[in-house]
């Protein structure tokens, strides 16, 4: 809460805007939708929406929780669409918004052991291209921004994990696994992934809408 707070001041500070922080459960639709309310009494409307709630478990789908799927489903594909339902009723009033659902590389191919991850992001791409095509006519664009592994602590903690269910080291899943696919060999960047969406929230992308964008390194 400490580390929360601490940066909502420096954002605050930093930029001159007011930054408000709600500790939403993302996994419960009732708890979003309060959020979201709270967030258009205050501000008026919500103009840009970017859905960036993630969690991950690794496991064999045979030993896979049934609980640790209904979590990852719920925050990685539902939350997306209690934010979108509440949002585009004050988007459709002012004719205008930008809704931007932070997928993953996993919402165009699949990994093992990651059987709710690659459906919760394969299930926000066709979100993304559904609301795209319902709300094309009144200025408002949705699109998907795909990442290659960005080292966030969500993918630093399924290292280990992913090293213990291949069997393997902790280094060999960074070098074979995490980053063999991506022909850069590195991690992208928060900083390159935030760029990429400010452009989508701007007037220069009016015209691209229902995109799945992916940013991995080739």
């Amino acid at each position: 809460a400490d580390e929360i707070e601490l940066l909502r001041a420096k954002l605050a500070a930093d930029y001159g805007v007011t930054v408000r922080y709600d500790n939403a459960d993302m996994s419960n639709g009732d708890s979003i939708t309060a959020m979201m309310d709270k967030a258009i009494a205050e501000f008026g409307a919500v103009d840009i929406l970017v859905n960036n709630a993630g969690i991950q478990h690794v496991a064999p789908i045979d030993d896979f929780p049934i609980e640790k799927w209904e979590a990852v489903v719920a925050i990685d594909l539902m939350s997306s669409f209690y934010t979108i339902r509440r949002a585009l009723h004050a988007m459709k009033q002012r004719k205008w918004g930008r809704i931007i659902n932070v997928a993953s590389a996993h919402a165009l191919v699949a990994s093992p052991y990651k059987s709710a991850y690659v459906a919760a992001k394969h299930g926000v791409a066709g979100l993304t291209k559904t609301v795209a095509l319902e709300v094309a006519e009144q200025g408002i664009t949705v699109n998907a921004v795909c990442p290659g592994y960005v080292l966030t602590p969500l993918v630093e903690k399924q290292i280990p994990d992913t090293a213990k269910a291949r069997g393997i080291t902790e280094q060999q899943v960074i070098k074979d696994v995490l980053l063999a696919a991506q022909p850069t060999k590195q991690f992208v960047t928060v900083a390159q992934v935030a760029a990429l969406c400010l452009f989508l929230a701007s007037d220069d992308a009016a015209s691209i809408t229902g995109a799945i964008m992916p940013i991995e390194g080739g």
